[in-house]
């Protein structure tokens, strides 16, 4: 996580399967790590651009007992030195292990707060960076993700697949 700049930018909210990475399902090893086609440049252009980029992501595999969430740190901690070799960064990683069938009681709750529908990651996003909310976008591939910025004052966009760079371009225009 960088330290913020004072100064009120838009942001990127990108959830993680599907979006940055191809989603087989429960992807937490780098081994399964691949990356969407223009995912690494367009986080680049939108950090060239001046904007905050956070990665957003539900992550119940945690709760289910699939992995940990040191390996999310781990494999978040791999994105970014992925990133930084072709000059991108995200700005901070959010991520909720909590489900509301989670197999250990510390994951457990009916209706979590940060799980997307629920906007409860990027409010905390909010609440650390100076965000400006109306330029903002949130981007991921299933309602929920859209609906999660909604929820949060920031409009959603849909990503159904393809190059992600390409998804994106008329943003930064």
């Amino acid at each position: 996580m960088s330290a913020p700049d004072p100064s009120p930018r838009p942001a990127l909210f990108l959830d993680r399967d599907g979006v940055l990475n191809e989603d087989p399902g429960y992807v937490y090893r780098w081994e399964d790590f691949v990356w969407i086609p223009g995912a690494r440049e367009a986080i680049a252009a939108f950090n060239a651009a001046g904007w905050w980029v956070f990665v957003v992501t539900n992550q119940s595999g945690v709760g289910r007992g699939y992995y940990t969430e040191d390996d999310v740190r781990k494999l978040h901690a791999q994105m970014s030195a992925s990133l930084d070799e072709v000059g991108a960064r995200v700005d901070a990683f959010y991520y909720c292990p909590h489900h509301p069938e989670a197999a250990e009681d510390i994951y457990r709750h009916p209706d979590p707060p940060g799980r997307k529908p629920n906007p409860g990651m990027l409010l905390q996003a909010i609440a650390e960076w100076p965000v400006d909310l109306a330029r903002s976008i949130m981007v991921g591939d299933k309602d929920g993700d859209v609906e999660a910025g909604r929820r949060a004052g920031v409009r959603g966009l849909k990503f159904t697949g393809g190059d992600l760079k390409a998804f994106l371009e008329g943003e930064l225009t």
